[in-house]
């Protein structure tokens, strides 16, 4: 069972029929006994970052969040869910994040248009983790963005895939059971569904290991 984690900020429908094109037996929760029970996390998001570490504390499960994932079960992070893993946001002066990931969220300081919001292109890394995460996705395929702040990870391998919009971004991280993106895979077309269909992969994995 996949938990579609709700907290008030993600596109939690269209996340959860995602997945069930794959066949994922998928549950929209905002309960820790559901996050407990589950093989899988996954934290759709859009919004502030402030807002969605707020909203997590206000409904009571950051700190099982934090703790099912520091014991392995795989997660995937999406858009404001990649950027609440990371150690802190730069957004509304400096807010702590789940640190989870070491790093920060920042700004782009670029002259171009804020959000960065559409379609833009995706180069991952010819290794074998990311081969896995990105089977049967041509290299340089378009994803869905929309984003005003981008992700800095202190460690350069945990970037697998980057994008560029005035500046090069990592638009898809890893680190053990954590995958997060930038992009919206849910708005990506088939190429969205497709990434999803492997994070689930990638979970039966981590959960077998």
């Amino acid at each position: 069972m996949v938990a579609v984690i709700d907290y008030d900020l993600g596109n939690l429908q269209s996340v959860s029929k995602a997945l069930q094109i794959s066949k994922a037996e998928v549950k929209i929760t905002s309960t820790s006994s559901l996050i407990r029970e589950a093989t899988a996390l996954i934290l759709p998001g859009v919004g502030a970052f402030l807002k969605g570490i707020e909203n997590l504390k206000k409904k009571g499960i950051l700190e099982v969040i934090v703790e099912e994932v520091k014991n392995g079960k795989p997660f995937l992070g999406i858009c404001l869910g990649l950027q609440l893993l990371f150690t802190r946001s730069e957004e509304h002066s400096i807010v702590l994040g789940m640190n989870l990931v070491e790093g920060e969220v920042v700004r782009f300081t670029h002259s171009l248009k804020i959000p960065h919001m559409g379609w833009n292109q995706v180069e991952y890394k010819e290794n074998e983790l990311a081969n896995k995460l990105f089977e049967n996705i041509p290299q340089h395929s378009y994803f869905y963005f929309v984003h005003s702040y981008y992700v800095k990870p202190k460690e350069e391998d945990t970037t697998v895939a980057t994008t560029y919009y005035g500046e090069m971004f990592p638009s898809v991280i890893v680190r053990n059971n954590i995958v997060g993106v930038q992009f919206h895979p849910e708005k990506s077309g088939k190429v969205g569904l497709e990434f999803l269909k492997n994070f689930l992969e990638f979970s039966k994995k981590k959960n077998a290991c």
